[in-house]
């Protein structure tokens, strides 16, 4: 009888856990989801007040032709900086804040791909890199092998890759390009994986709400960066130039 009871207790606690894995991965998700979508209008609104009747607006000059552009590059990197090393000491509502203040800079910065590509084309890449991104991190959450090995290498490639872009940003070379969108897509492609293991693997069932919580906006960033990263590698590929 002492047995069954432990065996009980076991399943009991098992499912618990399994609970709580379960609610604390749909709020990682719900918050990439949410920043994605501040993103996506924050580009296209952005985009629509830099043009007015097919010429560009005030707006457009300051945010596309003016030293401000720079400002507009960079604040996301400094955002995703500061939100990095500072949410340990930072509030849930504070970091959910930050995280959506940085989405919509990225959603300014990102829509000068209006300029480049059709929206059709855009659009058509956003659903191509939704269902990729969906297999490949339901792989990372379900898989029992262990990515951190790859991951480390992905990681390593990802440095590589950034210098690569830094020195073709002098040469300009269309198949250095090439190569570059080839080997960003499937680094990301692993990083969602790897990243979705990885996040999943954090959750503890022991955490307090606001520790809980940091993590979740922690893991709907990073899995948010592969998100953009793999669209944007992508899009070189699908997109239509106009």
């Amino acid at each position: 009888m002492a047995d069954l009871r432990n065996y009980q207790s076991r399943a009991q606690t098992g499912e618990m856990i399994d609970q709580g894995l379960r609610a604390y991965m749909l709020k990682v998700y719900n918050l990439m989801a949410l920043g994605l979508a501040i993103t996506g209008v924050a580009a296209y609104l952005s985009f629509q007040l830099a043009f007015a009747n097919g010429e560009i607006t005030a707006f457009g000059q300051a945010i596309y032709l003016s030293p401000l552009k720079w400002v507009v590059i960079l604040a996301p990197l400094a955002l995703v900086f500061f939100l990095s090393f500072r949410i340990q000491s930072m509030t849930v509502s504070a970091a959910q804040t930050t995280f959506a203040i940085y989405a919509a800079l990225v959603g300014l910065s990102l829509s000068s791909i209006f300029l480049i590509y059709t929206g059709q084309s855009v659009v058509q890449t956003f659903f191509v890199t939704a269902a990729s991104f969906g297999a490949l991190s339901l792989y990372g959450y379900t898989t029992k092998r262990d990515l951190s090995a790859i991951g480390s290498f992905l990681i390593m490639g990802l440095f590589g890759l950034i210098i690569a872009s830094i020195v073709n940003v002098f040469l300009a070379s269309s198949a250095m390009q090439f190569a570059i969108s080839v080997i960003g897509v499937l680094i990301f492609a692993g990083l969602t994986a790897y990243d979705t293991q990885r996040i999943k693997e954090l959750y503890y069932e022991a955490d307090d709400v606001a520790v809980a919580g940091r993590k979740a906006i922690m893991g709907a960033l990073t899995l948010y960066l592969d998100f953009i990263n793999l669209f944007m590698f992508l899009l070189q590929f699908m997109g239509n130039r106009k």
